[in-house]
């Protein structure tokens, strides 16, 4: 897990600065078992599956890094097959910086968060757009009403799973929904057993 990330995230100079920290060693340990990409097992596509947004990094064709936020219905980055990913692309503000990045240089690196468990996923990997209309119904949410563009499918290269330190639980309205209707229903019946007392007094 995490070696090919590794291998081909750690430059000269991070090597360098690892050596004089101490930590090279073990560093050094994980790359000698580096392959050609890092498998996604059962955990890293489920926890894929389970996003309902995630950050995409690019490279533009002057070379500045750029981030995207993509974010769609739980389950819209989806497993296609082997270490390929991809979701569908809706119609946005029209900039197209992702696409023309891309199109230059297809490396992506993509951040997946899950809050509430305090998890992150790293994904390094080579992306492109397609606009085939097989391709992109594959990766259409049903009864998502947006209209697609393109399909953007990722061979993913390498993963890596950081620590949860300094994660900061947040919920999302449905899950908050979730977590208190309990204590909702509790509230209801107890409000309803207190309507029948008071009317059996009268």
């Amino acid at each position: 897990m995490a070696q090919t990330f590794l291998h081909r995230m750690f430059g000269p100079g991070a090597r360098a600065l690892q050596e004089a920290a101490g930590s090279r060693a073990s560093y050094a340990r994980m790359e000698a078992q580096a392959g050609p990409i890092d498998i996604l097992t059962a955990r890293e596509l489920d926890f894929i599956g389970g996003r309902d947004s995630f950050y995409m990094a690019s490279v533009s064709e002057d070379g500045w890094p750029y981030v995207q936020h993509r974010g769609g219905p739980s389950g819209f980055l989806r497993h296609i097959s082997g270490n390929r990913i991809g979701f569908a692309d809706y119609r946005g503000n029209r900039q197209f910086l992702s696409a023309a990045n891309l199109a230059a240089d297809d490396r992506v690196s993509l951040f997946l968060m899950d809050y509430p468990n305090r998890r992150r996923l790293k994904l390094i990997g080579h992306a492109h757009g397609s606009d085939d209309p097989a391709h992109i119904a594959a990766l259409m949410t049903p009864g998502y009403a947006a209209e697609p563009e393109r399909a953007f499918v990722i061979d993913v290269v390498g993963f890596d799973w950081n620590c949860p330190q300094h994660i900061t639980p947040r919920f999302t309205e449905a899950e908050i929904r979730q977590g208190t209707q309990p204590l909702l229903d509790e509230l209801a019946a107890l409000r309803a057993r207190i309507n029948e007392l008071e009317g059996s007094k009268a």
